[in-house]
């Protein structure tokens, strides 16, 4: 093999594997994993129970944009900003029981690794739980997590009964690599750190 073709080999290896400007933590280190993703996740699918015709009872998910806090340093309670408006909120007014899913494959991670978004390899959390709203210093804390990371929020208009809302964790599911799901305690999410070092 001649010297020039060995360097485009080495170079194409390079692009393919270990690219990517995402340094997630080891597999193992599944409540860090768990941090992590949703620290780095701008947004969730949240599904509810629908109170709504022609699916009443049935699941209902729906996309919102969410933050923990600045990248690298979040507290790892999901914040939102929510409007009674909005069907799923809705349905959170009857019963505030929701689940919440989060991907890498929000971000250039798995595109860059090369992996499909529904691979294991593209971490993944789903956090069990319920949604409250939030007021006085927590509310605060939300409107600089989600504003900071969403700055078109300050514009929305201010008719629609905007609030602050947490997710509240009862428990994470991670599925990051193979073996299937792994479960995470809120007690062993929270302990741990999103940041990779």
């Amino acid at each position: 093999m001649s010297a020039l073709l060995s360097a485009w080999c080495l170079l194409l290896l390079g692009l393919v594997g270990g690219s990517s400007a995402l340094h997630i933590p080891p597999h193992q280190d599944v409540a860090r994993v768990a941090r992590f993703v949703a620290n780095q996740c701008d947004w969730a699918s949240m599904a509810t129970v629908s109170t709504h015709d022609p699916v009443r009872g049935q699941p209902f998910s729906n996309a919102f944009s969410v933050s923990d806090g600045r990248l690298g340093s979040g507290c790892g309670v999901p914040y939102l900003y929510l409007t009674r408006m909005e069907v799923s909120v809705q349905d959170l007014q009857v019963n505030p029981q929701a689940s919440l899913s989060m991907s890498l494959a929000q971000t250039d991670y798995c595109r860059q690794e090369g992996y499909d978004p529904q691979s294991p390899l593209c971490a993944h959390i789903i956090l069990s739980g319920s949604v409250v709203e939030v007021n006085g210093t927590e509310a605060d804390f939300a409107k600089d997590a989600l504003f900071t990371r969403h700055p078109e929020m300050v514009g929305w208009p201010a008719d629609h009964d905007w609030f602050f809302a947490k997710f509240n964790i009862s428990m994470v599911w991670v599925l990051d690599y193979f073996g299937g799901v792994k479960t995470v305690t809120p007690e062993e999410y929270f302990k741990a750190s999103p940041d990779t070092k």
